[in-house]
């Protein structure tokens, strides 16, 4: 596994001592005269992030301490993997839980190789394997996330985001459902059709089941565009430039999905997810068109360039028919949610405080942040249409998560629970333990909150 290894009995590993910065003086005192004066000449203080090597009598390493930050234990030690010499090391002390170690160095050790080999290899942490296998689950889905959505959109395409799925049903005994092209037509998934129908990869939806039937129905839902152009409403360069991360959210929700099966939570499992490319050419969708959806309801397209909530539409109505327990969606929806809260805090909406709440404090203990905001209901007068039932995007520019927000909200039952997503799934810049590039935000809040929604026995 990433950076991790089972720990054996005899094998030699140097000691790793992570201590904060309020801690650092008291332990500098148990440390011998020449691990002091290394530690002093190298200015080691126990500053978050910084590390020092201290030798024995020889001059060999025999111990590195490392300072952390106990507000951000998840990612306290993802700095060090490419940073330590190449060796194994053995967590040391009791300054940071043994599983926020091992997940932060397994994060910190991730690079995407698809296309380029890695310079170096992480250093290797040495776990107890009832840890290992702890930590193994979540591991692989963050990375799974990372994977898809760094893949360019060359090589990941609404036929690969199905397989994909595929792959994760086949391991765990799961059901499949697909459907594509034309057929979208003739199952009732119009607005996935009028999204992708422009581009020479066929839009498709894919449904997943998992469970017992006697048990309560978890629906996921996962918006899957695995490039947006913007349509004929065309993005800017810049705004083109990423967006084979537009189905991040589709990475979310099939991850959340695997976390949900290898837990073994007592629940039904319906995954759905829509996928497409969101293409220019003669078949394109266009600004005016109406399209009935899978609900009945009429959507006056004012903006090609929202194409999410128009194919999350059909796959939310899809998911209502089987009167879910709770529904959840997760999309790389809006840039107004990346204005209002950054690229760190997915927004969440729900349709329920109790569920909000119980996801909040899931997501605070679990180092893993959420932000919820309003379901404002006096700014549907933004989406009227004067030909439609509704309009999927609103001539204001104020408030566009929250209209986006409320367009699916008319998809969803007020009787059923449901939580909202708007998910940034990147990472702009280098972090410790999160690199540039794709990377999961709140998986682990929500698989956090639905263990204890759905514990088992």
């Amino acid at each position: 596994m990433l950076g991790l290894s089972a720990d054996r009995r005899g094998r030699r590993a140097v000691p790793l001592t992570p201590v904060t910065h309020a801690a650092w003086p008291a332990f500098a005192k148990t440390l011998g005269a020449r691990q002091q004066r290394c530690a002093q000449a190298g200015g080691f203080t126990g500053q978050p992030g910084t590390y020092c090597l201290l030798p024995d009598a020889h001059g060999d390493t025999a111990r590195v301490v490392c300072g952390i930050d106990p507000s951000q234990p998840t990612f306290a030690l993802g700095g060090l993997p490419y940073r330590l010499p190449a060796d194994d090391y053995r967590l040391d002390g009791d300054a940071l839980a043994p599983a926020d170690a091992a997940l932060g160095w397994a994060l910190g050790s991730y690079r995407f190789t698809r296309y380029r080999k890695p310079h170096t290899e992480p250093a290797k942490l040495l776990l107890p394997r009832a840890l290992l296998d702890e930590v193994a689950p979540t591991v692989e889905a963050v990375t799974r996330v990372r994977d898809l959505v760094n893949t360019p959109a060359q090589d990941l395409g609404p036929a690969e985001v199905c397989a994909a799925v595929r792959e994760v049903a086949e391991r765990y005994g799961a059901r499949c459902r697909e459907w594509s092209g034309e057929g979208l037509l003739k199952n009732g998934f119009p607005t996935v059709h009028a999204v992708g129908r422009a581009s020479p990869r066929a839009p498709r939806v894919i449904e997943l089941r998992w469970g017992d039937p006697k048990h309560p129905l978890l629906a996921l839902v996962g918006k899957g565009v695995c490039f947006d152009s913007g349509g004929l409403d065309l993005k800017t360069h810049d705004g083109m430039r990423w967006m084979k991360k537009d189905m991040g959210g589709a990475a979310h929700a099939l991850s959340l999905a695997q976390l949900v099966m290898a837990s073994k939570l007592p629940v039904q499992l319906l995954l759905v997810i829509p996928t497409v490319d969101n293409a220019v050419a003669g078949g394109a969708m266009r600004p005016g068109d109406v399209i009935r959806t899978r609900a009945g309801i009429t959507v006056e397209v004012d903006n090609t360039d929202a194409e999410g909530r128009l194919i999350l539409c059909d796959a939310l109505a899809l998911a209502v028919e089987s009167k879910p327990d709770l529904l959840i969606d997760f999309a790389t929806l809006t840039g107004a949610a990346r204005v209002a809260l950054g690229p760190d805090l997915p927004a969440v909406f729900a349709n329920r405080n109790d569920i909000a709440d119980a996801l909040l404090a899931a997501a605070q203990a679990e180092h893993d942040p959420v932000w919820r905001l309003p379901l404002w209901q006096p700014y549907r007068a933004m989406l009227v249409s004067s030909i439609a039932d509704t309009c999927n995007t609103g001539a204001s520019r104020h408030a566009g998560a929250i209209t986006a927000a409320l367009y699916l909200q008319n998809f969803v039952p007020a009787t059923l629970p449901w939580l909202h997503v708007d998910v940034y799934a990147w990472n702009d810049g280098e972090r410790p333990g999160r690199p540039r590039g794709g990377d999961a935000q709140s998986l682990r809040a929500f698989h956090a909150f639905l263990r204890r929604r759905y514990p088992r026995g």
